[in-house]
């Protein structure tokens, strides 16, 4: 007999070793599935190169795949926002959060803007450079009549309808409706619960949703890739060399520099070990050109990290409109660069009165497509006219430049959101270490942690005692 119990045992002690067997394959699909997307890019390079013209026709491939994953991010953001805050009992501590996040999303594109300024003016890449009438006249092409001024940029976050934030793809009046739907939850007490059980089921399906879409990110890195070097070609690039890797190092500079310093001073990370947390999303965003891509994917990994949903619920969302760092030292950059291929170089004081306009002018254009660009136009065209002629001349390169806007965004939003996290006290430190140390790897088949954590079935009983600790 004690033979037979301690088989017995062995068996039963083997079966809890065998269970996670299944999650580890499914990963291991996940990781090809991001090979594939490299495979993808280098083919792609190398149809633009070789058949330029059969790689612009192919940029409805990424366009598509990109317009999958926007698709997604209003529910995600609807559902992140409304069981943060419907399980939190403080409406007070929201509202800290908001408030910190927009004092911190200021602070940085000043800072962004400032090493966009010196760095222009050290290189002065415009130099020498000569302006004709077609550059000209694609310069004034770029003017976009989608940015809004500050006054009317506010009243577009309202909805026309309670549903119409979702059907137009707003990001901004998605947070809103989310906001109030979470606070309303949050004020109807125990009679909410059934409601946010239902909001969490959702949540489920849309996540789940987004990692079958994500299986498509090959075909959508190629078409995108293809397309972007097709259009460009290597005389652009050749011509304007100069204000790319000026752009791309100061980017750098930025990120892991000033962000890598405020992340290991105020949270004790090392920045390069959170990146590679994130090495997957920023694979996708290098690929497609577009920030927006990652937005769904770094929700469900800041709150995988330890971040609790109200923070990752306002701050990413927010952070994709007004912490902009990467299109704020662009628009620095190429406004310097304009302005000394017109033979029209700016003095200081004439470079940080129109920098300050186009920080506000930016906010305005957070939901236009293709914003940096269009952004510089509108701000050039309302502020100082002169030099819309010269936005022409990186029009060939923007779509590069734009990759690295995209990337220096992502970053940045990412580390606000761990630092605004560390601030307001809502962040599991033991988790995060656990996290980027690999011993809590993040399900890359449903994006949530179902059965990780112990309350992740009743999301209000966790999120008021993170919140009791703090």
């Amino acid at each position: 007999m004690p033979t037979k119990t301690s088989r017995r045992a062995a068996v039963a002690a083997s079966t809890p070793d065998t269970a996670p067997a299944a999650p580890a394959r499914k990963r291991d699909r996940t990781h090809y599935l991001y090979i594939a997307v490299i495979v993808a890019v280098a083919l792609g390079i190398a149809v633009g190169l070789i058949w330029p013209d059969a790689g612009v026709e192919l940029k409805p491939l990424g366009t598509g795949f990109v317009n999958l994953i926007k698709m997604m991010i209003s529910p995600i953001i609807f559902c992140t926002i409304v069981l943060g805050i419907g399980s939190v009992r403080k409406a007070a501590k929201v509202g800290a959060v908001g408030g910190i996040a927009l004092g911190y999303f200021l602070v940085m594109s000043l800072v962004a803007l400032t090493i966009g300024l010196v760095v222009g003016n050290i290189l002065h890449p415009g130099d020498g450079l000569h302006i004709t009438n077609a550059i000209k006249a694609s310069g004034h092409d770029q003017v976009s009549a989608d940015a809004l001024p500050p006054v009317d940029f506010v009243l577009s976050i309202i909805p026309l309808t309670f549903v119409s934030a979702f059907t137009e793809g707003q990001v901004l009046q998605t947070l809103l409706i989310a906001l109030l739907a979470g606070f309303a939850l949050q004020a109807m007490g125990s009679t909410g619960q059934p409601i946010l059980r239902g909001v969490e089921h959702i949540q489920r399906l849309v996540f789940r949703i987004l990692a079958m879409v994500m299986w498509a990110a090959p075909i959508g890195a190629f078409g995108a890739i293809a397309a972007v070097v097709g259009s460009a070609g290597l005389d652009a690039l050749k011509s304007l060399a100069v204000l790319m890797l000026g752009f791309y190092v100061t980017c750098a500079l930025f990120v892991f520099i000033v962000l890598g310093v405020m992340l290991r001073a105020v949270a004790g990370l090392n920045i390069f070990t959170l990146f590679k947390y994130l090495a997957r999303e920023f694979l996708l965003i290098l690929s497609t050109s577009s920030s927006e891509s990652a937005l769904p994917r770094l929700i469900a990994k800041m709150e995988h990290l330890g971040v609790s949903k109200p923070v990752v619920g306002i701050t990413v969302p927010t952070g994709y409109s007004f912490n902009l760092d990467g299109t704020m030292i662009y628009m620095t950059m190429a406004s310097l660069y304009i302005a000394d291929a017109l033979g029209t170089p700016m003095s200081i004081g004439e470079q940080i009165p129109l920098l300050l306009f186009l920080l506000l002018a930016s906010k305005g254009a957070a939901g236009v497509s293709g914003a940096g660009l269009a952004t510089l136009a509108g701000g050039l065209q309302s502020h100082k006219p002169a030099l819309v002629d010269g936005v022409g001349l990186i029009v060939g390169i923007d779509r590069f430049m734009s990759e690295a806007r995209a990337l220096t965004n992502f970053a940045g939003n990412a580390v606000a959101t761990v630092l605004i996290g560390t601030w307001t006290k809502e962040i599991d430190k033991a988790r995060v270490q656990q996290v980027l140390a690999g011993e809590l790897p993040f399900d890359e088949t449903t994006l949530l942690d179902e059965g990780v954590r112990p309350h992740a079935e009743i999301p209000e009983q966790g999120g008021e005692k993170e919140l009791a600790k703090a």
